[in-house]
């Protein structure tokens, strides 16, 4: 690629990011404008005299045309302001900052597991196209690909603590824990071992593997079917064939040749899946209560909590932007024929 051609490609990627940027605020701005939610009576509540009502509507700057609000919203944006939350009376900005920590701690566990189990899983089920071995891993992601993600986990909770006794129940940790240790990253296993308190970091982990195992079965099945169908195009290269002819261990073709060359895909699926997980994340919180930014996002939207439903929505839609953006850099790092 000549010098002149990449760099219109790295300014048409740039360009793309505020375009980007002003449609998921558009967007954004627009859902909280047609949602049939009242946002001045969640405030004042549904009783509140009409002087009140009106008062607080001017406040709000709701009387203007769409075009000046908008105007309005995106200048708070631009200074950091989310408004405040009427459920919990701070900022939305400060709530974020306090549960989003619980979710991406979940979501990252959950894709570590689901990367470490599902890649060497669909590797397999390529390998073994056809047998018995393929058949059974197939039919396992199916399940887990199939199953609504609130089934897979309401099963784990009558299974592993309700029928078994084997996992604690709902929640992010035993209530004798907590406040124990200080809130410096708000990851609790990491608070906890920065703290060298390692009873609150089992408890910790004890909570967070049945939550993390029901998304990373989910994201496990998916991923092992992307991994399985990159590597059968693989394995069926004039290059694997070459390399096998040459006399390479069956290993050294797999994992070096045929792998080697699909690793800059999966690149893209871990990078959506995982952005999958960190927005996905709601039902799964939900069901484990588990004190994330999709249970918050939840019960913001139960309690007609508009400026705390934006502002999560435009964290996640962040996320998906940022975790693309990221996807796409790796992609051109470690792709010889994209440099």
């Amino acid at each position: 690629m000549s010098k002149r051609k990449r760099l219109g490609t790295l300014a048409a990627t740039a360009a793309s990011v505020p375009i980007t940027l002003f449609g998921l605020v558009l967007v954004t701005f627009l859902i909280g404008r047609v949602m049939p939610i009242d946002p001045v009576l969640a405030i004042v509540g549904d009783r509140a005299p009409m002087d009140v009502v009106e008062q607080t509507r001017l406040e709000l700057g709701l009387d203007r045309p769409l075009p000046v609000q908008f105007v309005i919203y995106v200048g708070k944006l631009l200074q950091g302001d989310l408004g405040r939350s009427v459920m919990t009376s701070h900022t939305v900005g400060a709530d974020i900052r306090h549960f989003f920590p619980a979710t991406l701690e979940l979501a990252t566990v959950a894709i570590l597991i689901a990367a470490l189990i599902g890649i060497p899983l669909g590797v397999l089920a390529a390998v073994k196209q056809g047998t018995r071995t393929d058949h059974i891993i197939r039919v396992l992601c199916l399940a887990g690909h199939s199953l609504p993600i609130f089934v897979l986990a309401l099963l784990s909770l009558l299974v592993f603590y309700a029928t078994l006794g084997w996992a604690p129940g709902p929640g992010r940790q035993d209530v004798v824990f907590d406040d124990m240790v200080p809130a410096v990253t708000n990851l609790l296993t990491v608070d906890a071992l920065l703290a060298g308190d390692w009873e609150v970091f089992r408890d910790a982990v004890a909570h967070l593997l049945q939550p993390a195992g029901v998304l990373a079965y989910f994201s496990m099945a998916y991923i092992a079917r992307m991994t399985r169908a990159f590597m059968l195009d693989s394995l069926s290269g004039e290059y694997v064939i070459t390399a096998r002819a040459k006399g390479l261990s069956a290993a050294r073709v797999i994992w070096k040749h045929a792998f080697g060359n699909i690793s800059v895909r999966l690149i893209t699926v871990l990078a959506l899946t995982y952005a999958g997980l960190l927005e996905g994340a709601v039902v799964t919180e939900t069901v484990f209560s588990w004190p994330g930014l999709g249970l918050y996002l939840t019960v913001s939207l139960l309690n007609a909590d508009m400026n705390a439903v934006l502002g999560a929505t435009l964290v996640v839609g962040l996320t998906y932007l940022a975790l693309n953006l990221f996807a796409d850099a790796a992609y051109r790092l470690m792709d010889p024929r994209v440099k």
